[in-house]
């Protein structure tokens, strides 16, 4: 009878030791993969499009912004896909001034940032309505010519290169003014 109680024990130990070392395992992977964080949320987003807008001019230049925060895991995942392949950072580089302009939903950091993230969606034509992250391009001028839901760019738990490097392509000035 002993014996048997052991092996239960035993038994219930290695489970136990287990399910502790495959959580230990997850969480060493999830901290592997934490992506960086790429919003200012110190900044007024309304003026970092304004300045951004007035460099992108000079240059011939489109912008995209990619709106979003640090609160969103996919708005964290764009970023790090586009950074890491390079045909797409090339063409981003060659054709777009390409911001990450912080938006914040929730009321909690006070009325002046709500405020600010009212006046952001006026000026980009409410483009959070297609969800986070979204990619809104702007002539030279600053005027809305897209509004790209970045869902449909997704591919499993990422995104797929062929679209988002089609999206980009799409909107170069070149391609606007053909």
């Amino acid at each position: 009878m002993k014996t048997t109680i052991s092996y239960r024990y035993l038994h219930i130990f290695r489970a136990m030791m287990l399910l502790c070392l495959s959580s230990l395992f997850t969480l060493c992977i999830n901290a592997q993969k934490e992506l960086k964080k790429v919003y200012n949320e110190d900044i007024n987003p309304l003026e970092q499009i304004d300045e951004t807008v007035a460099k992108a001019k000079s240059e011939g230049k489109h912008v995209i912004c990619q709106v979003g925060g640090n609160w969103c895991p996919w708005c964290l995942k764009f970023a790090d896909f586009i950074t890491k392949d390079t045909a797409i950072s090339e063409v981003i580089n060659q054709y777009f001034k390409y911001i990450h302009v912080n938006y914040n939903p929730r009321n909690s950091q006070g009325a002046d940032k709500a405020e600010q993230a009212k006046a952001l969606m006026k000026r980009l034509n409410n483009a959070g309505r297609f969800g986070f992250p979204v990619l809104v391009v702007l002539d030279e001028n600053g005027a809305v010519i897209h509004i790209q839901d970045s869902s449909l760019l997704e591919e499993g738990q990422s995104y797929n290169q062929k679209k988002v490097l089609n999206f980009f392509k799409a909107w170069t000035p070149q391609a606007v003014k053909e």
